[in-house]
């Protein structure tokens, strides 16, 4: 990767919630199911706080899937970076 396409990747902003794509929000519902991706993840990705997810949630998908998601993530320590104690192993290669 050069230089310059290195910069524009770390200058890069989250984006904001009015600038969300139906890829992005399909995203968003596919990364808030996952067990390993914490709320920080999702916010460095598309800049939304916890809270802002559920609201998001809420609106996307439909009220019996909303309350079965927050179910799930309620009691979830793998959602929340601070009380996780899973560290995501690094592939090492056989040389």
């Amino acid at each position: 990767m050069d230089y310059k396409r290195r910069e524009k990747f770390k200058t890069q902003k989250p984006k904001l919630q009015e600038d969300m794509l139906e890829f992005d929000e399909n995203r968003l519902i596919e990364l808030a199911w996952q067990d390993r991706i914490s709320f920080d993840i999702i916010y460095k990705q598309y800049g939304l706080t916890e809270n802002q997810v559920k609201k998001k949630m809420r609106k996307l998908i439909s009220r019996k899937a909303y309350n079965r998601w927050r179910k799930r993530v309620q009691g979830r320590a793998t959602k929340h970076a601070k009380s996780c104690v899973y560290i995501t192993p690094r592939f090492q290669g056989p040389w």
